[in-house]
């Protein structure tokens, strides 16, 4: 069963569009996809609703709140039960230091982005909150020299 809803070239390029800069206005969105204003807004409140459209976003420079070192730490939880999961995401999301979390496949069940004011930052970070818990078997960190934000996400093209 897809969770998928259809969508025309007017929905991707409004999609596309509001992915580069969601703070373009309907009238602006009408223009470039060649529709009425009112329309715009019709359809990205229909987009809204059907969960295409989860939310708007800001994005923060971590550099410029002192946070200038990002890493990327994979953690090993054991006994990987279900018990110890919900405690363990919630904590780890409640962090400010946190900026994602993946759940994953194969030798390491979590991935963590994090972003800190330096190694010494990161050194206490993975001993205070992640191997000081008991479920929290091993991590390994990995630093992010450089991130680069990848073109807007729309469905993979029918062939």
């Amino acid at each position: 069963m897809s969770d998928s809803v259809t969508l025309d070239p007017v929905d991707l390029q409004i999609l596309r569009l509001l992915q580069n800069d969601a703070r373009t206005t309907y009238r602006e969105l009408a223009v470039e996809v060649g529709v009425a204003a009112s329309t715009c807004l019709d359809r990205v409140a229909r987009l809204r609703r059907s969960g295409v459209i989860l939310g708007d976003q800001l994005r923060l420079d971590p550099a410029k709140l002192g946070r200038g070192l990002q890493a990327l730490l994979l953690v090993q939880v054991r006994p990987h039960r279900r018990e110890l999961i919900g405690p363990f995401v919630d904590r780890i999301r409640s962090l400010p230091e946190s900026r994602a979390l993946f759940h994953l496949t194969g030798p390491d069940d979590y991935l963590v982005q994090v972003a800190v004011a330096d190694a010494a930052d990161l050194q206490r970070l993975v001993l205070d909150e992640f191997t000081s818990r008991r479920e929290v078997a091993r991590v390994d960190t990995r630093l992010i020299f450089q991130q680069w934000e990848c073109g807007p996400l729309l469905p993979p093209a029918a062939n």
